[in-house]
């Protein structure tokens, strides 16, 4: 909180660490946007020749990547090996047939 008794410098100090910790905050959300986006398409590249429309493939994508620990490091593909019940679970949740 700002304390109204500072000086002028200190108070604009204050809010340029303010504004510095908000756009931080900001570029890491945007930086894990890109990543996921990333992630999904690599994912949909992988499955494009399963047998399924390509917004299902997209959809069930979009789920495992959501079920994923921000953390991973293995690919969606290779993620999906390791926890069959959760890609089963995406995958009807797709609509995949």
């Amino acid at each position: 909180m700002v304390n109204l008794n500072e000086s002028p410098l200190k108070m604009k100090k204050s809010f340029q660490l303010l504004f510095l910790a908000a756009a931080l905050a900001a570029s890491n959300v945007a930086v894990a946007a890109a990543d996921d986006v990333k992630w999904v398409n690599q994912c949909v590249k992988d499955n494009k020749d399963e047998g399924a429309k390509a917004e299902v493939v997209k959809k069930y994508c979009e789920c495992m990547n959501e079920k994923m620990d921000d953390n991973e490091t293995l690919s969606i593909t290779a993620w999906e090996k390791k926890n069959p019940k959760i890609a089963n679970a995406c995958s009807r949740q797709a609509g995949w047939k």
